[in-house]
């Protein structure tokens, strides 16, 4: 069995806004990740980085549907799915699904963890496109404290 972990919001701006903040590396450096080496392209292989952990993260494997769906590999053993789906006029539902890994003790754990994490990356997008706010700016700088 596949384990997948989702998470979806809506979030009140049009679709082709919603996709360049997540496309674009401009936008994405200001409510998800702190780093990289440039917009998701299909066919593009990058490296993100995020202010709470010191490695980078390969991207791999990008497909785009424009206005539609981003999918891309950031761990061998999964393929994450951003889905895009109009909702009336000018707000858009955005669906992120992550799956592959098997049904395990250590796999239910990472399960957990990431649902929570898409769930941040869903509600870190609302504030800063309907908002302006960085929600992830100041927010997980503890960890870092943790692991020194």
């Amino acid at each position: 069995m596949k384990l997948n972990s989702e998470a979806s919001l809506q979030i009140l701006k049009p679709i082709e806004e919603v996709f360049d903040a997540i496309t674009n590396s401009q936008s994405l450096t200001k409510y998800f990740i702190s780093e990289t080496n440039g917009n998701l392209i299909e066919g593009k292989d990058l490296l993100w980085k995020f202010p709470e952990f010191d490695e980078r993260f390969p991207i791999t494997s990008v497909k785009i549907k424009v206005n539609k769906s981003i999918s891309f590999v950031w761990d061998p053993q999964t393929i994450v799915t951003i889905g895009l789906t109009k909702f009336g006029d000018d707000s858009t539902v955005v669906k992120v699904s992550e799956v592959g890994k098997e049904l395990n003790e250590e796999n239910l754990k990472w399960l957990v963890s990431n649902a929570g994490g898409w769930a941040n990356f869903l509600a870190s997008m609302k504030a800063y496109l309907e908002y302006g706010i960085q929600l992830r700016k100041g927010a997980y700088e503890f960890m870092r404290m943790d692991r020194a």
